[in-house]
């Protein structure tokens, strides 16, 4: 970009990146109340300014239709992933967006291989698919209740079979090829982890009893999760040393103030959309001509009066038209090929 917000935006999100192969201790590594200097007043201008940005690239996206994009967003109870979501995507448009809410499975889902269900909702290209939870519950929830084993019908015996201690090994290395697999194909990965501290899970849920409105959002079985808060630790620290790859890196969200958890999530998104610099497509010269045709016709029907192609009245530049119909294009410099 020459505006250089790529380069801003790459710099701002750099420190919530789990480097590839790094040794992660959750509570060590990572502060939850990370706020970067910032002020509230500054972060609801850089929101809005994100959120423009994705629904800029989010159109370039849906009209090269070569790419798409999968955001993981993980959290515990009351992480704020639902507002996130809400927040983040204000601006785009929801034809090209889809989010999936993974809860327990079903019967249904419980007679395929445990990543079956996320298959079925991946983006077709040029859309964004979000996943409220994701295939990592398959390695944090089923890892910290290890007997919701039981009910995926596995194996008992064999080599590589089972329900034995190398499954999480395992069930890493498989996420991991499989997201490989989904970024050689042109399906970007970006995995985003809202990291929320002890106290202020408390006061969420405090929150969630006191207020009416809220009531709703409040489960008695939350309460009991967060008696399990060490393995949980556990087990994201386990996930994000085993699973942030190079082609599909995890992004650690400071997520105990809601304003910056959603700068850094929009922030994430548009550098992973940057990253892919999707390029509107280039009208072939016959079709040029026919368009060429069409729009004299057009100017030919105007009012008395009235001026022939009133956006070109308004927009002089734009008679200097390229083959895709728009304003001349400088060369862009050669990007490197991802996945």
């Amino acid at each position: 970009m020459s505006d250089g917000r790529a380069e801003r935006i790459a710099e701002f999100v750099e420190p919530l990146r789990v480097e590839p192969g790094s040794r992660v201790d959750l509570e060590r590594d990572f502060d939850p109340r990370y706020k970067s200097g910032m002020k509230k007043r500054e972060g609801v201008e850089l929101l809005r300014i994100g959120v423009s940005l994705l629904a800029e690239y989010q159109t370039r996206l849906a009209a090269q239709d070569t790419y798409g994009v999968v955001l993981c967003l993980q959290a515990l109870d009351a992480g704020g992933k639902d507002g996130t979501i809400r927040h983040v995507m204000s601006g785009v448009n929801p034809q090209g967006v889809r989010v999936s809410s993974f809860k327990v499975p079903s019967a249904e889902e419980l007679d395929h291989d445990y990543l079956w269900r996320y298959a079925q909702r991946l983006p077709a290209r040029g859309e964004i698919a979000i996943f409220n939870r994701s295939h990592y519950e398959e390695v944090l929830v089923v890892r910290v209740h290890p007997e919701f084993l039981l009910r995926q019908h596995l194996p008992e015996h064999g080599p590589g079979r089972g329900v034995g201690d190398d499954i999480w090994d395992r069930r890493y290395r498989e996420i991991n090829r499989w997201e490989r697999h989904l970024t050689d194909n042109g399906f970007k990965v970006v995995k985003v982890f809202l990291n929320l501290s002890k106290e202020e899970q408390r006061i969420r849920f405090l929150k969630r009893i006191d207020l009416p409105e809220k009531n709703w959002k409040f489960s008695a079985a939350d309460v009991r999760e967060r008696s399990r808060w060490d393995d949980y630790q556990k087990a994201f620290s386990e996930m994000l040393s085993a699973t942030s790859t190079r082609w599909a890196p995890w992004y650690v969200v400071p997520a105990d103030r809601k304003w910056f958890a959603r700068i850094c999530a929009a922030a994430v998104l548009a550098h992973t959309l940057m990253e892919i610099d999707p390029q509107y497509p280039d009208v072939p010269p016959e079709v040029r001509k026919d368009l060429l045709v069409a729009k004299r016709g057009l100017e030919q029907e105007a009012p008395a009066g009235a001026p022939s192609d009133p956006y070109a009245a308004r927009h002089p530049s734009s008679e200097q038209a390229g083959p895709h119909g728009g304003k001349k294009r400088g060369k862009r410099k050669k990007r490197r090929k991802h996945g």
